[in-house]
């Protein structure tokens, strides 16, 4: 029990006192997250991603295989999720819901902190795929999700465009595969643009939280934010020895697995009118949750 005390205190307690500074921040300024998601997404986060993978030096293979287990770890989730809804005989919306809460994870403001507090930087930039790969899925298979499918292929790949990180791995993959040394004015704003994005994301958590409401929805929120929670880093287990992935990779990429439901399906669910606040509220009490699981989780990882 002291041995998981200190796993909470050490690598989750840190991440949840960040994010309580900006719940209240939001809570008594009244601070909009909107504008401060919108610097985080856009400009903290896709330099973190081009400063890991370019000061690291990262393979080819090194860099498709956490993005291929990440996007097969998803299908499968949702495949379940579907299944699970369909044997329940939930509403279609209900079920459209649940696959918003639990294909997609708080991989960004959530677990890239987690990674880095627990496992290092070395563990962070394999993370930071796994996060590149869930954010492109849920620009592009969750608008699809969330609309029902009333809109078209073409249209969901557009909202690629809307992904920076995309851009900043594109570009970090050039100067890995040309060889060329990257600028130093280049490099040196990579780092100190990079470096803001773990405590912004983690203030913007808060901020997110704050925003959150309830639903009556009980089953099908318990069966979700189980599947989020618990069925998601069991599939990871179970999955990342066929993509050959060890050490300090294994261990972020499963973590990144456990994660609550990521904060964007909301964002998803309201744009759509697709049970709104049913998806808030699972987005809510998993994130709540996850200490108890994520420290479970830590201790087996060996954090």
């Amino acid at each position: 029990m002291n041995e998981l005390l200190t796993i909470f205190l050490n690598n989750l307690l840190p991440i949840f006192l960040i994010a309580g500074a900006g719940f209240l921040l939001s809570r008594f300024l009244k601070v909009d997250p909107r504008p401060f998601s919108q610097i985080a997404f856009n400009l903290f986060s896709p330099f973190l991603v081009f400063d890991l993978l370019t000061q690291n030096r990262l393979s080819g293979l090194d860099i498709l295989r956490p993005m291929l287990f990440a996007l097969v770890l998803m299908l499968l989730i949702g495949a379940l999720t579907w299944l699970v809804g369909k044997l329940f005989r939930f509403e279609p919306r209900i079920i459209t819901g649940m696959l918003l809460t639990t294909m997609f994870m708080n991989a960004g403001n959530y677990g890239l902190p987690v990674v880095l507090f627990a496992f290092g930087q070395d563990s962070l930039r394999t993370a930071s795929l796994f996060f590149v790969t869930s954010a492109t899925l849920i620009y592009t298979l969750g608008v699809v999700v969330a609309s029902s499918g009333s809109t078209s292929l073409t249209k969901s790949l557009t909202n690629l465009i809307r992904v920076p990180a995309i851009y900043a791995l594109l570009l970090a993959l050039v100067f890995l595969y040309t060889g060329w040394k990257i600028p130093l004015p280049l490099e040196r704003t990579a780092g100190l643009l990079g470096d803001a994005a773990i405590p912004s994301l983690l203030v913007l958590l808060g901020m997110q939280l704050q925003t959150t409401s309830g639903s009556k929805s009980i089953l099908p929120m318990g069966i979700a934010v189980t599947i989020r929670l618990l069925v998601s880093p069991i599939l990871a287990l179970v999955l990342i020895p066929f993509f050959s992935l060890s050490g300090v990779a294994r261990q972020g990429l499963i973590l990144e697995s456990a994660m609550p439901a990521a904060i964007l399906s909301t964002l998803l669910a309201t744009e759509f009118d697709v049970e709104p606040k049913f998806v808030t509220a699972v987005v809510f009490i998993s994130t709540l949750l996850s200490p108890l699981t994520l420290t479970l989780f830590l201790s087996y990882l060996g954090a």
